[in-house]
């Protein structure tokens, strides 16, 4: 079996490739290395990815999904059994700032990787959403068929027309289509600009930590462990799929912000100085996300809780910073 992963030096994409490198599947990774997410952790997770011990299963090129004549050309040269679709441009503050790189990258980068699907016919895509396209709830957990009409930013908004166009490529053409809505993915090699990793940098900068709304969010932590590991169990599950299905990735609890702080503060032995701050654009209050479908179905359950994730960071965040000072 050969998949393709785009964005495979992205956070989610190189924890991925990993695994699938530990189980000797055929990978071929495509990533632009967009520096907006950490010009320097793309650069080490892909030395990482080439000093695998089962590099021989690796294939890379540098190719952006919005290029179409790129991703056309490399549909030629493989034929794939999977498409793990999980390059985009992440985040709903920077959405609202450069608007039509979202547009460019998650709707017709997606697009393109949609037709070339179509074009030559690989069974089966799974495609990278976010709990942002939920919006504003009032009921939790979230579960799958909830109403994702009203999304807040842009970032989710791009996310939300990815999954329909996608689903008209499923029910147009011979295309199994695997929506995944991951819920707050944090843990070793994260993206900086997501909290934990933020939060971190501040106490070795001896900055205080920005918090939104007051610090009075709630969010529904998944380790990066899991999620890779939850990717990996539909890659090579022989399940019966439909045509079209959506499923949360969530830890399935719902964690204040304080608390996570506390784990933060508890593991690197100090007090964090707080810089309160207004809600911002497009932010949601809480997430929740109910993650029975997928645990019924593929017999997955998450193993990493808040304290183990936030232990597991810092360690790495440590030895990180003290390498590349």
């Amino acid at each position: 079996m050969k998949v393709l992963i785009t964005g495979c030096v992205g956070f989610i994409g190189y924890n991925l490739t990993k695994l699938l490198l530990d189980q000797k599947i055929k990978v071929v990774g495509i990533d632009n290395f967009d520096t907006r997410t950490g010009k320097k952790l793309k650069q080490d997770r892909y030395k990482d990815l080439r000093n695998h011990k089962n590099i021989k299963f690796f294939k890379f090129y540098k190719i952006d999904i919005s290029n179409r004549s790129q991703i056309n050309s490399l549909f030629r040269r493989h034929k794939f059994k999977k498409i793990i679709h999980l390059a985009a441009l992440a985040g709903v503050r920077n959405s609202f700032l450069i608007p039509e790189k979202y547009i460019n990258t998650n709707i017709i980068g997606s697009f393109n990787i949609f037709e070339s699907a179509k074009n030559y016919k690989v069974p089966h895509l799974i495609i990278a959403s976010t709990s942002s396209v939920y919006g504003m709830k009032k009921t939790f957990p979230i579960k799958e068929y909830h109403n994702t009409d009203l999304p807040l930013s842009l970032y989710a908004a791009t996310k939300k027309s990815m999954e329909v166009i996608s689903h008209v490529y499923a029910h147009n053409f011979n295309l199994n289509v695997t929506v995944l809505r991951f819920f707050t993915v944090y843990g070793p090699f994260g993206r900086p600009d997501m909290a934990l990793y933020k939060f971190a940098k501040c106490s070795y900068d001896n900055k205080p930590i920005p918090l939104f709304n007051k610090g009075r969010h709630t969010r529904d932590f998944t380790h990066i462990s899991d999620i890779a590991f939850a990717i990996k169990t539909l890659v090579v599950s022989n399940k019966k799929l439909k045509k079209f299905d959506i499923y949360n990735l969530s830890n399935g609890k719902a964690i204040p912000l304080k608390r996570y702080i506390k784990e933060i503060e508890k593991n690197l032995k100090i007090k964090l100085k707080r810089k309160l701050l207004s809600l911002q654009r497009g932010d949601i209050h809480k997430t929740h996300g109910s993650n029975l479908k997928f645990k019924r179905y593929f017999s997955f359950k998450p193993k990493t809780n808040v304290d183990q994730g936030v232990k597991s960071f810092i360690s790495w965040f440590k030895s990180y910073h003290k390498k590349n000072k």
